[in-house]
């Protein structure tokens, strides 16, 4: 089995048609939920808060700078996610495709990468800090 997170991304427009609906979408969502936990595919489950009220830390200069809300050119906004253990991606894909989601939303299905997967260097082997190495924050 493979995790899975399928990804809510909505725009402006979409979040205003979810929210006209919210308490029949609210409905429909449990009853989502219920499915997938009847399945024993369904590990966490979780909505966003309104992103006007979070921060933006951006890394681009020497010095990290905190900005309030997301970037304003952004067109779609990570909204929350399902995370799913399932047999292959193409089971996530069939779950993502039953999301009751608004009309303009998009559902993005990455996998999650295993607790013994480790990023490759630039000559292809795979490297791991040395056991109480530190390599500073995340």
């Amino acid at each position: 089995m493979s995790k899975y997170m399928l990804i809510m991304r909505g725009t402006d427009e979409s979040n205003a048609a979810l929210m006209a609906d919210i308490d029949e979408m609210m409905a429909t969502t449990r009853r989502f939920i219920e499915e997938m936990v009847k399945a024993g595919v369904l590990l966490a489950a979780e909505g966003l808060d309104d992103p006007g009220r979070g921060v933006v830390v951006d890394f681009s200069g020497e010095v990290p700078v905190v900005t309030d809300g997301p970037y304003g050119e952004t067109k779609e906004l990570f909204g929350g996610y399902f995370l799913l253990d399932v047999a292959s991606k193409q089971e996530a894909v069939e779950w993502a495709k039953r999301v009751p989601a608004a009309t303009g939303s998009k559902i993005e299905v990455r996998r999650v990468a295993g607790d013994d997967e480790t990023p490759q260097d630039a000559a292809g082997s795979v490297e791991a800090p040395a056991r109480g190495a530190s390599n500073g924050p995340i």
